[in-house]
């Protein structure tokens, strides 16, 4: 039993030597990550959110590898012998397989280069195995001579983190436009449902509750299509530019070759830019995609903090709405139910929020030829992908899926409402209607009791100009 205890343990503290430019060091023998992978781990202990934390990057950059892999292939600069290894070593990592051995904090100095090596080093040493060679045989299929030919982390990566968002931007539309659909069916649902509109908190005009929900719904759905849409501004790749746009170190035909093949791979309609020295360093792309998650990100906060108010009581406020209880509310107070669902989604946009302001000063941060806070960008863009399209699942099968009405009380605090004179005013005049709003408001009595005690509206009248159908539609 010690014997076998010795092996385990001899063979998890294995090594073996590589080297780079600054020395030695001994990387675990069972890693398929190198020596830069290694040294960019140690130098970089700050989120602790590592490359395979986004499993759409680390499929990404095997695509990029395998779109250069095939271009180098097609144009003879890379045997065949080495060529099948890496190319099948990208698709295994496509597959999602080796994500584990992306390791690199997302945050780190080097505009990228050590997510760049970390993905070189692993796909190379996944070959060599292919090829039944040792991990670190370098001298028989090489990181940087092989898997990165004709390219730069300047263009590879820029590249990878677009396809990453592309490919991740499928889940976000899908997931919003389910939210939008299940407020449209909430619409339906609350379309007979009369209550009070509030402008500034206080008492305006009666409208439906429905009409309230499609608000919601309508906004959202302008949203689907321009997000949607801004997907098109990353279908332009720098790939091609290697180190600052110019293509040096790469065949004239490498690029375009490149990018054709990426775009069989990725299924995106993937295009070279025009220029490449403009596409090195111009994050606009990512500024105004960031942008819009952020203006998504405040439509969803502004309707979880709707839901909050008029779901707030149950007896001593608004009490329009039941939002499904999901879990005991407090510590202290027996039977207490938090709208903790609108809660998670708020903190949500916040955080998304402040992921674009930080994608706004690392794009404003780039100087000359290269924008070296790229994976500060990637990483908060990717990150408010990943949060908006878990947010908002949530709070379409946890919260506005099991909403309730509470009709009577929404039909009571109208009728009980200053807010109805608004519907008198033409009938009754403006001076009248301030009158009376005043001396309601004072006297707790209703606007309709003052309205009939006066004799200025028949009952007739009254009962006319206060049905539900002519108080909330426009023109009536």
């Amino acid at each position: 039993m010690t014997h076998s205890v010795s092996a385990a343990a001899a063979i998890t503290t294995a090594t073996r030597t590589e080297k780079d430019l600054l020395g030695e060091a001994d990387i675990p023998a069972t890693a398929y990550y190198g020596i830069q992978t290694w040294r960019a781990q140690q130098n970089f202990d700050l989120s602790g959110v590592t490359l395979n934390h986004f499993p759409q990057l680390v499929r990404a950059l095997g695509m990029v590898k395998q779109a250069a892999g095939r271009a180098n292939l097609q144009l003879g600069y890379l045997e065949p012998s080495r060529a099948k290894p890496i190319d099948t070593a990208c698709q295994q990592v496509i597959d999602g397989k080796y994500h584990d051995q992306f390791i690199v904090d997302m945050i780190q100095g080097g505009a990228g280069t050590s997510t760049n090596m970390n993905a070189n080093e692993v796909i190379a040493n996944v070959a060599l195995e292919l090829m039944e060679h040792d991990k670190g045989s370098y001298q028989q299929l090489h990181p940087n001579n092989d898997v990165n030919m004709s390219q730069s982390t300047n263009d590879a990566y820029p590249t990878a983190v677009r396809v990453a968002i592309l490919l991740s931007h499928a889940d976000l539309v899908t997931a919003l436009r389910s939210l939008q659909q299940s407020l449209v069916v909430k619409a339906n649902e609350f379309s007979d449902v009369i209550k009070m509109g509030r402008t500034q908190l206080q008492d305006a005009v009666p409208m439906t509750l429905g009409q309230e929900f499609q608000s919601w719904a309508s906004t959202l759905g302008e949203d689907v299509e321009r997000i949607a849409g801004l997907a098109e501004l990353l279908h332009e790749i720098n790939l091609g530019g290697t180190a600052i746009g110019t293509g040096i170190n790469a065949d004239e035909r490498y690029g375009k070759c490149a990018v054709s093949q990426l775009a069989r791979i990725s299924g995106f309609p993937l295009i070279q830019a025009t220029d490449l020295i403009e596409a090195s360093s111009d994050m606009g792309a990512f500024v105004l995609f960031s942008s819009m998650l952020k203006r998504l990100a405040i439509k969803l906060s502004k309707i979880s903090n709707d839901l909050r108010l008029l779901s707030m009581g149950p007896r001593a406020g608004l009490n329009e709405i039941n939002l499904p209880p999901q879990q005991p509310g407090s510590s202290i107070m027996p039977g207490k139910i938090n709208p903790v669902i609108p809660e998670a989604v708020n903190q949500v946009a916040y955080q998304v929020m402040g992921n674009d302001l930080a994608v706004s000063f690392a794009a404003e941060a780039g100087q000359l030829q290269l924008n070296a806070m790229e994976p500060l960008i990637a990483y908060n863009v990717l990150e408010s992908i990943r949060l908006l399209s878990k947010a908002m699942p949530m709070l379409q099968h946890r919260c506005i899926s099991g909403i309730t009405a509470n009709v009577e009380v929404c039909r009571a605090q109208v009728d009980n409402s200053i807010g109805v004179v608004t519907a008198l005013n033409p009938h009754i005049g403006y001076e009248n209607a301030t009158r009376l709003a005043k001396e309601a408001l004072a006297s707790g009595r209703s606007v309709i009791d003052l309205v009939r005690e006066e004799q200025l509206l028949s009952n007739e009248q009254l009962h006319d100009i206060l049905k539900p159908e002519n108080m909330i539609r426009p023109g009536r």
